[in-house]
């Protein structure tokens, strides 16, 4: 959510001899010249009854000028002089977040009480907030609050919806909003909120277009030349916020460590910040080139990748957090492409490919998606083949029945869905002394999906829910699970990798988008198309049959499994040969 600045306030005759009128119209003209004359005056002035007009213009403009050290300790003194100004409370509140201090953020915003567009504003904030701090319940209240006062805010429609999808609050976009349909809100959730509740990628679509046209403005300029450049290596760029400790990461790596050298050059432009992670180190170390991006606007980033004259480009976050589309509108290479990060359609004109493969993108479902897609011989995912090493775990250590059948996931709840979990239910009870094993992902969530677990009439003692570990610890304990269920209209796709290269069967249901249907292509590669379902009836019955009939387990599981994976996905030195054959093909030369 973009946290609006704070107008600044009308500081009348406290700045002798300027006048109101000619130190506003500096401000807002030069605000660096405005700072250093707010300065002086407070230097000589700090305490005077009308100081906190200065005080706040103050901290309003060095939070514009990227100083929020700075801004928060005038926006405090301000609130300290003039207690009852909630636009200080707002803009200190807004200056310790950015210092990533949360606690004090939220601290400043509780101390006033303001007017109803105030109130509003005051909502939205603690909000958004509450919900970056995983207080997904409160979160929920504020959000709503807002909406209340005024339900024509689609930011706050986006983080609503989707904190209601953690909580698995159902369904979520069902707001009880007067003013605002459940379809409406539906429109407004945001893209990573729509992949887990549409299964249509024509709506995906409409969902990240209104999404882009609020937030990633065209700059009408378009840097590269549309012919291309002569290069002998085809100048590769990576562009990612998702460097380091990440899903990301994981999946890649391998990748850019084979790219042929002789072919390609590979350039990483990374918005990540140091995270001290292995998995970073590995990363920047398989670039030829690390060009950190972090600070820079999305201008000043896209002009530095078309002077290093990039020949295409990679987008790897899509519409996810951390995602710099607005760099991608410059056009700052004559090929751009997205891939991996957001499995859903990005409708940015200037993104000509979504990398992809003929099982998650059909042909009778092209023509929903844009960009084109560019579709991979065999499977669109990139995987690390390289052995991890992973710790000693067995069932009982990690709270599991030893003689049960363990049905499991490891998605996150915002993935769960009502006629999903109530499948899922479905499917235990119909296996005697089955148990449903689960992430303990968010509090809310948790309690809300024991509640209808109870209300099936199950046993509370048969859904276990396991805590969140480091990734190694995570990789192996999904080898004591007997059968990974996915979940649908978005799939698992980094964690239904890692469950089959631990020897773990999933059984998936196949929808109509690349978002639900990325398993299906998992299973595919290594051969385990009779565990994609086709309906929800038909998981169900597929669940129980894999889970009670001997002679209907899936083809592959365990050690054969985890070697037909080694075989196929894991092995990415074919990845690679089939990633660059389609980049070849669609590169642009001078």
């Amino acid at each position: 959510m973009t946290v609006q600045p704070a107008p600044i306030l009308p500081i009348g005759s406290v700045s002798p001899p300027l006048t109101a009128e000619q130190l506003v119209g500096l401000a807002e003209a030069a605000p660096a010249a405005a700072i250093e004359i707010y300065r002086r005056w407070l230097a000589l002035h700090p305490e005077r009854p009308d100081a906190w007009i200065a005080w706040f213009n103050l901290a309003v403009l060095l939070e514009a000028a990227g100083e929020p050290q700075g801004a928060l300790g005038a926006a405090a003194t301000a609130l300290r002089q003039k207690p009852d100004l909630w636009q200080a409370a707002l803009a200190a509140g807004q200056a310790a977040e950015a210092q990533g201090d949360r606690t004090q953020a939220l601290a400043f915003l509780r101390q006033v009480l303001p007017p109803a567009e105030g109130r509003r504003q005051l909502h939205r904030q603690l909000g958004r907030m509450l919900e970056a701090e995983g207080r997904l319940a409160e979160a929920a209240e504020e959000l709503r609050a807002s909406l209340l006062l005024d339900p024509r805010q689609p930011e706050v429609v986006q983080h609503l919806v989707h904190a209601r999808q953690k909580m698995a609050a159902w369904p979520p976009a069902r707001l009880a909003v007067p003013g605002l349909t459940e379809a409406e809100a539906e429109l407004q959730c945001g893209p990573l909120a729509t992949l887990a509740l549409h299964d249509d990628p024509l709506r995906q679509g409409e969902v990240a277009a209104a999404w882009i046209a609020r937030h990633v403005p065209d700059p009408g300029i378009r840097l590269a030349p549309a012919g291309g450049y002569r290069h002998d290596r085809l100048r590769l760029g990576y562009l990612s916020s998702d460097f380091c400790r990440h899903a990301m990461s994981f999946l890649i790596a391998e990748l850019l460590e084979r790219h042929d050298r002789s072919r390609f050059e590979v350039v990483g432009y990374c918005a990540s910040p140091e995270d001290g992670s292995p998995e970073r180190a590995r990363v920047l170390a398989a670039l030829d080139r690390h060009v950190p991006i972090g600070p820079l606007s999305d201008e000043a980033a896209a002009r530095r990748i078309r002077a290093d004259e990039i020949d295409l480009l990679i987008d790897l976050n899509g519409l996810t957090r951390g995602a710099r589309p607005g760099i991608l509108r410059w056009k700052p290479a004559p090929v751009q492409a997205t891939y991996l990060g957001y499995i859903g359609p990005v409708p940015l004109p200037e993104l000509d490919w979504l990398i992809c493969d003929r099982v998650t993108v059909p042909e009778a479902e092209a023509a929903h998606y844009r960009p084109a897609p560019l579709r991979l011989e065999g499977c669109y995912q990139a995987n690390d083949g390289q052995r991890p090493l992973l710790p000693a775990v067995d069932r009982p250590g990690e709270g599991l029945p030893e003689a049960a059948f363990v049905f499991a996931c490891a998605s996150h709840f915002y993935k769960i869905t009502e006629p999903l979990f109530a499948a899922w239910c479905r499917i235990v009870a119909a296996v005697p002394g089955s148990v449903l094993w689960l992430v303990a992902d968010t509090p809310e969530g948790q309690a809300a999906l024991a509640g209808r677990w109870q209300a099936a009439g199950l046993d509370p003692h048969r859904l276990i829910f396991a805590p969140r570990v480091d990734p190694a610890r995570y990789r192996a304990r999904l080898a004591l699970a007997d059968l990974f269920l996915d979940t649908m209209p978005y799939n698992a796709g980094t964690i239904a990798s890692d469950a089959l290269r631990m020897g773990l069967p999933l059984l998936t249901l196949a929808g109509r988008t690349f978002s639900g249907r990325m398993a299906a292509s998992l299973l595919t590669a290594v051969g385990l198309e009779d565990c994609i379902a086709p309906d929800l009836e038909a998981y169900v019955a597929r669940a129980v049959a894999i889970a009670t009939d001997p002679a209907a387990a899936p083809a592959l599981t365990g050690p054969a499994l985890a070697e037909r994976w080694s075989l196929t996905l894991g092995d990415c030195r074919d990845f690679t040969r089939r990633f660059e054959a389609a980049l070849l093909s669609v590169a642009r030369r001078a």
